[in-house]
């Protein structure tokens, strides 16, 4: 039995919170989370925890065996640092792992010396479309040559003190939401990036927003295009005001040997009643010979579809961190993995606005 204790239980640490719930072999023993409304609806998912105040409070209860870190961004590493200092269990930390250049020494300690799992959040490998695409990439494409991620989705949601508005406390767009896909494009490359080159702003979204007497500065845009050490090319198009799509993810990986597509619609919940049953999520696989496509449908279990937002693969992951903090597997996103996906999203931002390509070598941020 996994004993989770939770740090940040607003809206990303309450859908943990119901996936946790459905896990036979796991509960949550407490939560620190400051945020009263959030607090509330804490407790009334996990009405057997014990409401703690301080990350000290958390640790100090022997039936915490593992920790989940599920609050704004700015906080992460401190946070973790903390986990470090007092009793470092095994960690579920949520993405992005850090927002600051200047944080990457901080990273290479803990790394060096954090004697327990350390499991980045990324969500999108799990989602059960996501991961068939991964797993029959290589093979449908003869060795993928070309990736391409879409994502066409709605505005950031509100969040507590609107920290998602800001580039300070969420790391920018490029960091905050696209790290999950700059992880999946080295997933798929199997290596390490270069090169970055990218375009991104804000045209549509949050202009009209007052937060503080500050207008947000987060972006709703971008392109960004990668080069992987394999040679490898892959390209990230962006669009946060596109929520009408009938798909919201659409990646394509190709090859001397054929292409293979994923589509991936978006959350149930903003599916228009009127339309009908949401889209399926599906796998096309496209040979070059003979030609001809063949579409799959990878329905998730609508349990999983209604405790959240990504298509059950929190769930998912919570399995393999579950077996990886008794001792039964190795942890599958590693410090290290959070970290480049990090890394990525910062000199795609730094190449936006400076316009010109980064390498990553260069940057004294990447791992």
């Amino acid at each position: 039995m996994i004993g989770y204790g939770v740090i940040g239980c607003g809206m990303m640490g309450q859908e943990h919170l119901r996936h946790i719930a459905l896990l036979p072999d796991a509960r949550v023993v407490a939560m620190l989370e400051p945020d009263a409304a959030m607090r509330a609806a804490a407790a009334a998912l996990a009405p057997g925890a014990r409401l703690v105040d301080t990350i000290a409070d958390l640790l100090a209860l022997p039936e915490v065996t593992a920790i989940l870190i599920a609050s704004p961004n700015h906080v992460h590493l401190a946070q973790l640092e903390q986990v470090a200092a007092i009793r470092p269990l095994p960690v579920l930390i949520e993405k992005p792992l850090f927002i600051d250049p200047a944080d990457a020494p901080r990273l290479a300690a803990l790394r060096a010396a954090y004697p327990a799992p350390i499991w980045v959040a990324m969500e999108y490998r799990y989602m059960p479309p996501v991961a068939r695409f991964l797993d029959q990439a290589q093979a449908v494409t003869g060795g993928v040559r070309m990736l391409t991620i879409r994502e066409h989705r709605f505005p950031f949601l509100h969040k507590v003190g609107a920290w998602n508005r800001f580039n300070r406390t969420s790391g920018g767009t490029l960091v905050e939401k696209c790290c999950h896909f700059f992880d999946l494009m080295r997933l798929v490359a199997g290596c390490n990036p270069v090169r970055v080159m990218a375009s991104g702003g804000q045209a549509v979204n949050h202009r009209d927003e007052v937060y503080g007497g500050e207008t947000p500065d987060i972006w709703d845009h971008a392109y960004v295009i990668v080069d992987f050490e394999s040679g490898l090319r892959a390209m990230l198009e962006l669009c946060m005001f596109a929520e009408g799509s009938r798909y919201q993810e659409d990646l394509s990986a190709e090859g001397a040997a054929g292409k293979i597509e994923c589509l991936v619609p978006g959350p149930g919940r903003f599916w228009p009643a009127h339309l009908g049953p949401a889209p399926l999520p599906k796998v096309i696989v496209s040979p070059r010979h003979p030609a001809g496509p063949v579409e799959l449908e990878v329905p998730v279990d609508p349990a999983l579809l209604a405790a959240g937002d990504h298509n059950g693969s929190a769930y998912y992951q919570h399995q393999g961190f579950a077996r990886a903090a008794c001792g039964l597997q190795r942890h599958e996103v590693s410090l290290t993995d959070g970290w480049w996906s990090v890394a990525m999203g910062l000199a795609a931002q730094q190449s936006a606005e400076r316009g010109e390509a980064v390498l990553l070598s260069h940057t004294g941020y990447a791992p």
